[in-house]
């Protein structure tokens, strides 16, 4: 407990005596999963802001939010077979929260610019949904692939707030003194296959509508809305509930690109700063 302790108050100075850093983001968010089959698809925009502080020259500790979308569909980019025989798409808003350390190549005391890299544990928020006759219809409450349904005990019902490894990397260029822009491309691992509400396979026809109703037959099974048939994705009819409808084998990936403007808020009054300020002259940007 006593070393806890101590790490806390530590970290606390540390903060108290660092220059601190707020900052934007302007940028897109995408995904990649069972409803996009190549990466940097269907971009959407995203926005954020940051707080940050260095816990060495080279090294800083980051935490934000990021809002942004994600959308897929086999219309965009399934094969001719998925678009016709699938013929599944979502979209889904996302709100992320993160903490991440970020490690820069170069100290920026000594040069205006340095690449870096980022890696850390982020918690965020997905609903994935479709357009219907000008409606928004959420789709985990239909339960398209029997999750929750009594009669498949193992299928869960997902949650909509879950874990992520954000991971990446950019450059950063030092535009003036208290003034710091960066390109970032960062990459997130999730812990579900549901971001698109689409993993494994169709669910028994009746029961899905027995217990959720017609809405959600009809947005379970969407081959019908387009041409082409095979026996087991009918153009009248529904699937048998052994055919393939996604896979699990690989979990969902989002991602963000975009640019960062980051601001200096104060000038520091620790050692740290002190010893810059000895070293190099006139007070200078600490990276961020």
């Amino acid at each position: 407990m006593q070393r806890i302790f101590l790490f806390l108050t530590l970290m606390i100075s540390q903060v108290a005596s660092s220059q601190l850093y707020i900052g934007g983001f302007v940028g897109g968010s995408g995904y990649d999963g069972d409803l996009n089959d190549k990466p940097f698809k269907r971009i959407k925009p995203s926005v954020g802001a940051t707080v940050s502080f260095p816990l060495t020259n080279r090294l800083h500790l980051r935490t934000g939010i990021l809002l942004g979308g994600l959308e897929g569909g086999d219309k965009w980019s399934g094969t001719t077979f998925l678009k016709q025989n699938r013929n599944l798409s979502f979209s889904s808003d996302l709100t992320e929260i993160s903490v991440v350390g970020e490690l820069n190549a170069f100290n920026l005391n000594k040069i205006a610019w340095t690449p870096y890299v980022f890696g850390g544990i982020a918690v965020f928020h997905f609903n994935p949904y479709v357009i219907d006759s000008g409606e928004r219809i959420y789709l985990k409450p239909l339960s398209t692939e029997g999750q929750g349904l009594s009669g498949y005990p193992n299928r869960k019902a997902y949650s909509l707030v879950q874990f992520s490894i954000p991971f990446g990397g950019g450059i950063k260029y030092l535009i003036k003194e208290n003034v710091l822009l960066s390109f970032e491309l960062g990459f997130r691992r999730t812990m579900t296959d549901y971001l698109d509400d689409v993993s494994t396979t169709y669910v028994d026809e009746n029961d899905l509508l027995q217990q959720r109703g017609l809405t959600a037959v009809q947005l379970s099974y969407r081959a019908d809305e387009v041409p082409g048939s095979t026996s087991e994705y009918p153009d009248n009819g529904y699937p048998l509930k052994s055919v393939q409808r996604g896979s699990a084998k690989y979990k969902d990936w989002y991602y963000f690109a975009g640019f960062h403007l980051n601001f200096r808020l104060n000038n520091g009054v620790g050692k740290n700063a002190a010893k810059e300020k000895k070293s190099y002259g006139c007070a200078t940007m600490v990276p961020m």
